[in-house]
């Protein structure tokens, strides 16, 4: 059974793998630079959120591998 189609995995997996994380560095180094309170806190939540996408990502593809095996 697939859990999610082709297109939404694809790009789930292009959020999970590139953009979160570059975009928690981001936020993590800008808010450094520019003393902007909080940056360690959203940047953990990001990695936090992008943690939950990679374990929902996991799960849609061992269901696919199940389904083609």
């Amino acid at each position: 059974m697939k859990i999610l189609n082709d297109k939404v995995y694809d790009v789930l997996k292009w959020v999970a793998m590139l953009f979160l994380p570059a975009l928690a560095v981001l936020v993590k180094t800008v808010f450094a630079v520019w003393q902007i309170p909080y940056g360690d806190e959203i940047s953990t939540t990001i990695m936090a959120l992008d943690a939950f996408l990679g374990a929902i990502l996991g799960i849609s593809t061992i269901g696919y591998k199940k389904d083609v095996e």
